[in-house]
């Protein structure tokens, strides 16, 4: 498992969620202006509040990408650890976990890594653990196989 690849991978990921929200946005602008009056006004004071709803969701998930993104260009991803930490690229029992912010899976030839937040109920529980370490959530038990 090439761990610089995943991240770039990740990256990408991010980076195209960004664009998609930003063409978003620049659409929805460009609906509203040009909407123009008809001559039923109320269908057109709907039409403009309708695309400033949509415009305000785009600008706040647009937002939300790019605050994931500086998080995750904020992690060191090439700190060598026996201890799982952020940044860590994990192999457990029940697949690939990536340590950092949760912002979805990606798939690579063989196999399926998940990107994982260490606030999340996993996440915490896996921290500070090292290969071989087991641990319970929900559950389930999750064995540490190996730590990149």
């Amino acid at each position: 498992m090439q761990k610089q690849k995943i991240i770039l991978l990740f990256e990408e990921l991010l980076d195209t969620r960004i664009s998609q929200l930003q063409k978003l946005l620049d659409d929805l602008r460009e609906s509203a202006a040009n909407e123009t009056k008809s001559t039923a006004g109320d269908k057109y004071e709907t039409a403009l509040a309708m695309l400033q709803i949509e415009q305000d969701n785009a600008r706040k998930q647009l937002q939300e990408a790019r605050e994931q993104k500086s998080i995750f260009q904020s992690i060191n991803w090439s700190l060598a650890s026996s201890i799982i930490k952020p940044g860590s690229l994990v192999q457990i029992n029940k697949g690939w976990f990536l340590l950092g912010i949760a912002i979805g899976k990606i798939k690579t030839d063989n196999d399926n890594i998940i990107s994982l937040s260490p606030q999340s109920p996993l996440g915490k529980k896996i921290t500070g653990l090292k290969t071989g370490d087991e641990t319970i959530v929900n559950g389930i038990t999750y064995t540490i196989q190996l730590i990149l």
